[in-house]
């Protein structure tokens, strides 16, 4: 059985859509959700999918081996960002060539980079009049949302469409398309 460890930093409507969707599976399962934010909803719907939650602080994941120690206990397959709003340090990278993966609201290399999450993403989209966008699933490196690309989905946008309007679009996206994408890293 594959092992995934989920890092978010908000809500966790896509930790909670992954979690659902590998419990009844037998390849994989979500065994642990870790959040840099003490009051993420992320915390609430882990508890309620009874799946080991988490919250550390700066100095566990940057300065110490703290999160680091708890990802080698749990041996992770993959370590998946979801919603996850911290540059991710180099020892867990190091530990874990090659299985960090980011989902990305944007169609990089557009609109990455260093405070590009979120809102902002799709603000930035509606303001430059972009007629698509979509997500992007990558590898996570040191560097903020330049990792290899693993997979990308598209939409469409209308000249009407709010940045709320494409926050929408995009999290239909990654429902659809993220945890599939993972189940594929883990064949």
């Amino acid at each position: 059985m594959k092992r995934i460890v989920i890092f978010a930093s908000g809500s966790g409507s896509n930790a909670e859509n992954l979690i659902e969707f590998f419990h009844n599976s037998d390849n994989a399962s979500v065994i642990q959700v870790l959040t840099n934010n003490p009051h993420a909803k992320v915390l609430e719907r882990a508890k309620r999918l009874k799946v080991s939650a988490l919250s550390f602080n700066k100095i566990a994941l940057s300065q110490t081996h703290d999160v680091l120690n708890i990802l080698k206990a749990s041996r992770p397959d993959l370590i998946v960002l979801a919603g996850f709003l911290w540059k991710f340090p180099e020892n867990i990278l190091k530990a874990f060539p090659n299985m960090v993966i980011n989902v990305h609201p944007a169609l990089l290399p557009k609109y990455g980079g260093k405070g590009m999450y979120g809102m902002h993403v799709h603000e930035a989209i509606v303001a430059n009049k972009e007629t698509e966008t979509g997500i992007t699933i990558h590898y996570v490196n040191e560097h903020y949302d330049e990792g290899a690309i693993i997979f990308q989905a598209k939409c469409n946008l209308m000249p009407s469409d709010s940045a709320q309007d494409v926050a929408n679009k995009i999290h239909k996206l990654e429902m659809e398309h993220f945890p599939k994408v993972v189940a594929s890293l883990l064949v």
